[in-house]
């Protein structure tokens, strides 16, 4: 089977809705962000903060370049992945990119709590989100299909994707 790669916003799902869509479908579960973290040894939050956010998407690119060379993954991206043209190219040639989306405040409730995502880390995390959701709609409007995961449960969206897929397999 293709690879399947969710792309979007922090705090839609990419992580919890790929690692349940992998059980389903019985492939393989790649965690974009973990495996640089692996590389890298060290936390996403300090990377930004010591080498810089053009360091991370060098990473990032690399390691997009090289999971796409192979199919049957389940791989949750970082929610700017979609920021480098090679990197939606790369993901879309060994498979379907499928976005997550959700509403400014749904995304807000669900992160606020998180204080390794280094983007939202300023003094006004809504204002940041609404910015980011600004600047990179046309990048996630490249994906293949669109979930919004607002107001529905993992279930329900790894079931909208799993119909979604059967029209396409």
């Amino acid at each position: 089977m293709k690879n399947i790669a969710l792309v979007g916003f922090m705090g839609t799902g990419k992580s919890t809705i790929a690692a349940l869509l992998a059980k389903k479908l019985q492939l393989g579960y790649v965690d974009l962000d973990g495996k640089i973290e692996e590389k890298e040894g060290m936390r996403i939050v300090d990377i930004f903060s010591q080498k810089g956010e053009p360091y991370f998407r060098k990473v990032e690119k690399d390691i997009v370049a090289e999971i796409s060379l192979n199919e049957g993954k389940i791989i949750a991206c970082g929610g700017g992945v979609v920021l480098d043209e090679e990197n939606v190219k790369n993901l879309k040639k060994s498979g379907f990119m499928i976005c997550l989306e959700a509403a400014p405040e749904v995304i807000l409730k669900r992160t606020k709590n998180y204080k390794y995502r280094p983007l939202l880390n300023v003094a006004d995390p809504k204002l940041k989100i609404d910015e980011l959701l600004k600047k990179r709609k046309p990048y996630y409007a490249k994906a293949d299909y669109t979930v919004d995961t607002s107001g529905l449960n993992t279930r329900e969206v790894a079931a909208l994707i799993l119909s979604w897929l059967e029209g396409k397999t």
